[in-house]
């Protein structure tokens, strides 16, 4: 299994509207994904936004990034980003 941390860079003033648009796209992975073992948005004590990831394996994550959902949620999330997400890497240990 592997996972990821994906920081994303929200401006201020829209988080609701990423909210909204970031909800939607969490529902759409959770529900067509088998693969994706956890795939929660996550917001720390400062406002900072993160996506906590699980996948089965290499392909998973694969096909997640692939996915129509995903390319579909773009458009979404015109004018509300402040920069490009960070991206952490994690092998599963156990």
């Amino acid at each position: 299994m592997l996972a990821a941390i994906a920081k994303l860079n929200v401006k201020e003033g829209k988080e609701e509207d990423f909210e909204r648009v970031m909800l939607d796209l969490v529902h759409k992975v959770n529900a067509n994904e088998p693969g994706c073992h956890l795939y929660k948005l996550c917001k720390d004590a400062d406002g900072n936004y993160m996506v906590l990831e699980v996948y089965e394996d290499e392909e998973a994550l694969i096909t997640h990034s692939q996915s129509e959902h995903v390319k579909a949620s773009g458009p979404g999330f015109k004018g509300l980003m402040g920069g490009p997400p960070e991206f952490t890497r994690l092998d599963v240990v156990g």
